[in-house]
């Protein structure tokens, strides 16, 4: 009976060893030479410290920024962890919601979000961006149309011009993924952060 369990112990520790410890640290390893930053995390410094992520959206509520798309990340309630309350972006709990089309929790939360933003810019059309959830609940990214919905708002916060502003967004514009994969978009922390710097100006 051990010459039989024998092979299958051997397999099993030298497969373990190779792509549960040799092959993730050959990548790991591999990865921060070739692609440093990205191996990092994709982090933002500025002014020495690190503002965040490329990779991780941030909750930008103030009106003079643009902001993300809504989160339905969620984090332990601090009175009772029995229950969750809404945390988000919280890359500890990355995850959807599980509210499907016939929702009417849902399609109260869109409702009222539509509302607020049609207040902000009663002639555009709402992007749906602005209003639904990635699945990851961490997306750092928008829409140009969602960043163009947003101008009179910060605009009139900011004092800047609207033409400005567009020019702004403009050139944050990242394209398809090699031209073909994934859609136009705009980082979401990397525009407020420009957007800060021409306010200093």
């Amino acid at each position: 009976m051990l010459s039989h369990l024998r092979p299958a112990f051997v397999v099993l520790f030298a497969l373990t060893a190779i792509t549960g410890l040799a092959y993730p640290l050959a990548m790991t390893g591999i990865a921060g030479v070739l692609f440093p930053a990205q191996a990092a995390g994709s982090l933002i410094v500025r002014d020495g410290t690190v503002v965040g992520s490329r990779l991780i959206g941030q909750s930008f509520t103030g009106p003079a920024y643009f902001h993300g798309r809504p989160s339905a990340t969620t984090a332990a309630d601090p009175s009772d962890a029995s229950k969750t309350v809404p945390a988000p972006y919280n890359a500890a709990n990355s995850a959807g919601s599980n509210l499907g089309p016939t929702s009417a929790a849902l399609a109260e939360r869109v409702k009222a979000d539509v509302e607020t933003l049609k207040a902000e810019n009663p002639a555009g059309t709402v992007p749906v961006d602005l209003v639904t959830t990635s699945g990851s609940g961490l997306d750092p990214d928008i829409s140009p149309d969602a960043a163009l919905f947003q101008v009179p708002r910060v605009a009139k916060v900011r004092g800047l011009g609207e033409d400005r502003l567009r020019d702004l967004i403009s050139a944050r514009v990242q394209g398809r993924e090699l031209g073909l994969l994934g859609e136009p978009r705009i980082n979401v922390l990397a525009l407020n952060l420009a957007l800060d710097d021409i306010s200093r100006k």
